[in-house]
């Protein structure tokens, strides 16, 4: 008797599942922060949006949900108002230090 073996499959990687907390959050945002890339800000407080539910950002930022996910999407370039909004809608501090 054989046995058929089940393939196992992998899901794709979704930061947003492991922002579960306000330190998870910020310890993230902070590492990205330091990368210097804008492209990797703009996907990491999307994925925060997303952890935090996007729909409810959007409405704390003044935005509609559309205008969120365009503003946040690679390769956009969203004024800095808007990053600011969407930043004190997830309710968090984007600080500067020394070099």
């Amino acid at each position: 008797m054989s046995k058929v073996k089940s393939k196992k499959k992998l899901v794709p990687f979704d930061a947003a599942r492991y922002l579960t907390d306000d330190a998870a959050i910020a310890e993230y945002l902070s590492a990205v922060l330091e990368s210097g890339d804008p492209d990797l800000l703009l996907l990491a407080l999307s994925d925060v949006a997303r952890a935090r539910g996007m729909a409810e950002v959007a409405k704390a930022a003044g935005l509609g949900r559309e205008s969120l996910y365009k503003a946040l999407a690679p390769g956009a370039k969203p004024r800095y108002d808007t990053i600011m909004k969407v930043v004190r809608a997830l309710g968090v501090q984007l600080t500067a230090k020394p070099a």
